[in-house]
């Protein structure tokens, strides 16, 4: 038996203006068996959190490449 899918997250590559957006978001309402799209505003605790997870990457590759 397989897994059943009951939801599908799309992140963009970068944040764009909200008025670009609906076409996009129509677009997803039209797939089969969609129900529900919304719309998510970046803001400072998104990139907060980003900011973060980039900098413990960064931190953590440094120390693969240059160990003391």
């Amino acid at each position: 038996m397989t897994d059943r899918i009951f939801a599908i997250t799309v992140l963009l590559e970068e944040d764009i203006p909200e008025d670009e957006v609906e076409s996009i978001l129509r677009a997803i309402e039209m797939i089969k068996r969609g129900h529900t799209v919304e719309p998510h505003v970046a803001n400072r605790e998104l990139w907060a959190a980003t900011h973060r997870a980039r900098q413990e990457l960064v931190q953590k590759l440094w120390e693969v490449l240059y160990p003391e």
